[in-house]
């Protein structure tokens, strides 16, 4: 196998969640650009009706689904959705998400139950209900086994700056998760996870706002992320380049995360 067909995904059919905006947004139009068959999902028809006129224009083949994953019924109508429009998958990238910020004394327990259903439950779930699809893909491509992408977060890597605590504790709870599926569902579905730092998204626009340059002075790299690096990563986790990787977590951070150091004593008093 030649180096570029290492990195081929043309002919691959990949469903993204919450791929209507921000970094699924990113990802699917990658996808597309790349010869994938791309389906993404969103919670309202309006907004599928968008990015299937937006995704459109790219070219390919792509189908916007409206879904509300956050329940299990949901669930189940965007799987029927999904195994009506196609009769394999070679990925599923578990996008979608739920955050929430309060005060410690102020957060509420509600924000526990959503943040944790569609953060934890829901790619649980889903990988139920789309795991016939998944293994009906695997060797349906030179790429061998189906691919399973969870999308987590540096915040449940190290302690974050924000008081999102359901959050934090939801994405440390995917990473594991990531772990755990990968041992049950190979070898016929690998399954990985990616940890990004900050990225320009919706949901990001606030702290970007107030600090954004504290920020990019953090980071090692010196800036935040951008959509040809969420997109870079998500290709070789679906490419034949990553057929010997499962079970992992990477920080997608500019090295945040990873060379980020702790001051413990102040050696000048």
């Amino acid at each position: 196998m030649t180096t570029p067909d290492l990195f081929d995904i043309s002919g691959r059919t990949v469903l993204v969640t919450g791929g209507a905006r921000g970094i699924g947004r990113m990802i699917a139009e990658g996808l597309l650009r790349s010869g994938a068959t791309v389906l993404v999902t969103t919670r309202k028809p309006e907004a599928a009706e968008e990015a299937q006129r937006e995704l459109s224009r790219i070219g390919g083949t792509v189908h916007a689904i409206a879904a509300d994953i956050s329940t299990e019924e949901g669930c189940r109508d965007l799987a029927e959705q999904v195994g009506a429009l196609i009769d394999h998958l070679d990925g599923l990238v578990n996008n979608a998400g739920a955050t929430w910020g309060a005060p410690f004394d102020e957060f509420p327990p509600s924000a526990w139950d959503k943040v944790l259903g569609v953060n934890v439950k829901t790619p649980f779930i889903l990988t139920q209900l789309l795991r016939p699809l998944l293994e009906a893909g695997a060797g349906a491509t030179p790429s061998g086994p189906s691919r399973i992408i969870n999308i987590g977060s540096i915040d449940g890597l190290a302690v974050p700056n924000y008081e999102n605590y359901s959050y934090s504790a939801s994405k440390a709870a995917v990473h594991h998760l990531t772990r755990h599926m990968a041992s049950t569902l190979a070898p016929s579905v690998l399954v990985n996870a990616i940890a990004p730092g900050p990225f320009p998204t919706r949901m990001m626009q606030w702290a970007i706002d107030e600090h954004g340059d504290e920020m990019n002075e953090a980071n090692p790299l010196g800036r935040l992320g951008r959509p040809e690096d969420a997109v870079g990563l998500v290709t070789f986790l679906l490419s034949p380049a990553s057929s010997f990787i499962t079970g992992t977590t990477i920080p997608l951070d500019g090295g945040l995360t990873t060379t980020m150091s702790v001051n413990l004593y102040d050696t000048e008093n």
